[in-house]
């Protein structure tokens, strides 16, 4: 998870994030952003041959998106099914450890994607492991959407990083069992949307990865919706799918 990565613009919703290269940038882990990627079932991760799921969303009058991922994390090995920049139907397996050898398409669309839809579907876990973001507990806040407060978790990425879009934030409003509840994203380059605020829910467990499938809110003013579906894991030592329930 230490490999530089930049976004395209041409997936609309594409939360970029820098992953640092130089350890001198390496922070030592959060102990909240620990506490919380517990809850998600991050000590149990090493356990997770494969990972499948669906990652699907929309903006209305912006755009609609459906992707499908295979990945496993101990090889790097992806598999893509959706469509490419044209719409046709594409299917896709490759390296992700690898690029340099990829095509020009991976490179470019569909790795781009494979990292935002992963963001999204582990972000929890993601807040732990990407030591150069800044992780500040800045206590009991208001909800952003409804009634009701939280503990605010900020976990900023560093703009001297460079990259697609430095800078970018990621609020998230945690509840008492440690679980997010919703999220505010702030976008570090002019790119849009520059701010998506949504909902956390539909929580689920695919073997020990608890994840939420449902995301409601707006992305600038914009009525935003984004859902994880068909998500199941294969664990070490077994060639069963466990579906998420």
């Amino acid at each position: 998870m230490k490999r530089l990565r930049c976004l395209s613009t041409a997936f609309l919703l594409t939360l970029a994030v820098v992953i640092l290269t130089a350890s001198s940038w390496a922070q030592t882990p959060s102990p909240v952003a620990e506490k919380i990627a517990k809850t998600y079932g991050v000590d149990s991760w090493s356990q997770v041959e494969a990972i499948r799921y669906t990652w699907s969303g929309e903006i209305p009058g912006v755009f609609k998106l459906s992707r499908t991922w295979t990945w496993e994390p101990k090889t790097g090995q992806v598999t893509y099914e959706g469509k490419d920049k044209d719409g046709k139907p594409v299917k896709v397996t490759y390296n992700s450890n690898q690029l340099g050898s990829q095509p020009d398409n991976v490179k470019t669309e569909i790795e781009p994607g494979f990292i935002n839809d992963q963001y999204w579907t582990i972000f929890p876990f993601h807040a732990y492991w990407d030591t150069s973001a800044t992780v500040t507990d800045k206590g009991m806040k208001k909800l952003p959407i409804g009634a009701g407060s939280a503990r605010l978790v900020s976990v900023k990425y560093p703009a001297e990083a460079g990259g697609f879009t430095p800078g970018d934030t990621w609020d998230l409003y945690v509840g008492k069992d440690n679980r997010v509840e919703q999220f505010v994203y702030h976008r570090g380059g002019t790119q849009k949307p520059s701010v998506v605020t949504a909902t956390w829910t539909g929580y689920k467990k695919a073997g020990p990865v608890l994840i939420s499938t449902e995301h409601r809110g707006n992305a600038d003013g914009k009525p935003f919706h984004l859902a994880i579906t068909n998500v199941a894991v294969k664990l070490t030592g077994s060639d069963k799918w466990i579906d998420a329930k």
